[in-house]
């Protein structure tokens, strides 16, 4: 990075921060309300662009082309699919959520359920937030950051040194945002981020399409699909990361937990001005969620190209990538969207952490009569805390064994099936007591852990076993026999969801609750629906459905 790159990267970034400034110093921060939900005063546009940040990460942008590189457009799915689970948390589960007032999800499950499955759900969130997520973001934005734009090189350091800089400057950085500034702040930056990750993510498959070109994108996408047709192929095999019948099982749970019942998501929507922006914000971003393809899915392919498929790591294809074809003009500016991406992710849940424990355990365990200000002084506390906790854990992941990502990443499968069991329940019927709740939040977390960290590796080791047995050494039928030996993670998230709805419909039939569930309703905001939601819905779903027939 030059001169220019770094004061252009040092420039964005204050910017940012400057605008998160002005636009919140009129915001009361000392109450409830308008520390965790940014006053309910968030348009549509600022929900829209706060939801693509929190969603968006480093770990995203250079994963996901990273495994485009490898298998192609297929990896889409996690994208594009997400856009029909944006439609409709926003078309039904949105008026149920926001008529009740709700702050939390955890607050919903305890209208419906009790005080105890409340608890249950925000430890669960908060594991998943504190202990897991928080600490991978870091360090993964770290480390794609630092190999990005070689840092250690630039400021003389160890690859070590450097990430630990970068995890500290993030995770104090977020801080700032998310402990000291509310969900507002972390709203409005996640705006002005979002629109920078938009502009800068475009500017490099531009930029690679013009160098395959000769100067013409048209061209260089042409030169790209008619070289490299096995890349634009939707419809994944058996082996492949995501096999095409696991759209229609857990891929769409996983999209439904992810978008209609994650606190860190909800939040941003939560603090809407009305209903109506509420849904036409998450309708916005699902819109744009069906595009982001451009940004975290087609560079990978183009990098396959431009390297010849020759890289030692597939992780490297965007970083690689952004070296080669981004001007140095554009570094600074690239860096800081960057930065931005992964303090978004990391400051959203730091916020949404603060509010669980602030709102779901502190005045249930730990003080019945606090006051909004000790409430919101207390979430701030336990959200420093876990930063620093956060912090300290980060740096010492890059000494964990290969493939921890992908570990964590299916370990979370455990808390997604069972939660939205929970909420699909709580939703649906009036007489599942709170036992049902209880058991599948403890009991459908074990079962999942127990299946793919227990049950599945006997199976794939007797299987390969087996194969070597029969002197079987071809990688590609090697690969179909470790997938047919037991089923896919996300297969298995669709059997346990239909167990875990039978396991409470069951205890609802023998222990009925005594009080029907009747929803809340309060007078907390305009809850008038937007009146072009399921049309424009509707729309957006086509498009996304019309993906898998161009690229079939």
């Amino acid at each position: 990075m030059d001169t220019l790159s770094i004061v252009s990267f040092i420039g964005f970034t204050l910017l940012v921060a400057f605008i998160a400034w002005y636009a919140t110093r009129g915001t009361d921060e000392s109450t409830a309300k308008g520390y965790y939900l940014g006053g309910r005063s968030l348009g549509f546009i600022t929900i829209a662009g706060s939801l693509l940040l929190t969603n968006l990460s480093a770990e995203q942008i250079v994963g996901l082309n990273g495994q485009s590189f490898t298998e192609g457009v297929l990896v889409m799915a996690w994208e594009t699919l997400a856009a029909i689970a944006m439609i409709f948390t926003a078309i039904y589960l949105l008026p149920k959520y926001m008529r009740s007032g709700i702050t939390t999800i955890p607050e919903f499950i305890q209208d419906r359920f009790d005080k105890q499955t409340k608890a249950i759900l925000s430890i669960l969130f908060i594991i998943a937030f504190g202990v897991v997520l928080l600490p991978t973001i870091l360090y993964s934005g770290s480390l794609a950051f630092s190999t990005m734009f070689d840092l250690p090189t630039l400021f003389g350091m160890s690859q070590a040194g450097v990430i630990g800089i970068c995890v500290w400057s993030i995770g104090i950085i977020g801080v700032i945002y998310a402990i000291f500034g509310g969900l507002k702040a972390v709203a409005v930056s996640d705006l002005v981020n979002a629109i920078g990750l938009l502009i800068g993510g475009l500017l490099i498959p531009i930029f690679g399409l013009l160098l395959i070109g000769d100067g013409s994108v048209s061209d260089g996408l042409s030169t790209l699909w008619n070289d490299n047709p096995e890349k634009f192929d939707a419809i994944g095999d058996v082996d492949a990361s995501i096999p095409f019948g696991t759209i229609f099982t857990g891929m769409m749970i996983a999209q439904m937990y992810y978008w209609g019942t994650n606190q860190s998501i909800l939040q941003r929507v939560f603090g809407a001005k009305s209903l109506k922006e509420g849904q036409k914000g998450m309708i916005l971003a699902g819109f744009v969620k069906f595009l982001i393809p451009i940004i975290v899915v087609l560079p990978g392919i183009i990098a396959w190209h431009i390297f010849d498929g020759n890289l030692e790591n597939a992780d490297q294809a965007y970083p690689s990538l952004v070296r080669k074809v981004l001007p140095g003009a554009y570094l600074g500016f690239f860096a800081a969207v960057l930065f931005g991406a992964v303090l978004s992710s990391f400051n959203s849940l730091l916020n949404s952490s603060a509010t669980l424990f602030g709102f779901d355990l502190y005045k249930q365990y730990f003080k019945k009569d606090a006051t909004e200000k000790q409430t919101v002084k207390a979430g701030k506390t336990f959200g420093l805390l876990l930063a620093v906790i956060s912090m300290s854990i980060a740096p010492f992941i890059a000494n964990a064994p290969d493939g921890l990502f992908a570990y964590i990443q299916e370990s979370l499968g455990s808390l997604s099936v069972p939660i939205l069991a929970v909420v699909t329940i709580g939703i649906l019927t009036k007489h599942v007591p709170a036992l049902g709740a209880k058991i599948v939040l403890t009991v459908g977390v074990a079962m999942y852990l127990i299946s793919q960290f227990v049950v599945s590796p006997i199976f794939v080791d007797a299987a390969l076993t087996d194969a070597a047995a029969n002197g079987i050494t071809n990688t590609k039928e090697l690969g179909i026999i470790k997938a047919n030996a037991y089923p896919h993670f996300l297969h298995i998230m669709g059997i346990l969801f239909v167990i875990n709805i039978g396991i409470m419909l069951v205890i609802g039939k023998l222990k009925p609750k005594t009080e029907v569930y009747t929803p809340k309703v309060t007078q907390e905001i305009d809850i008038t629906p937007w009146k072009h939601a399921k049309t424009v819905g509707l729309i957006i779903t086509i498009m996304v459905l019309s993906t898998y027939l161009i690229f079939k």
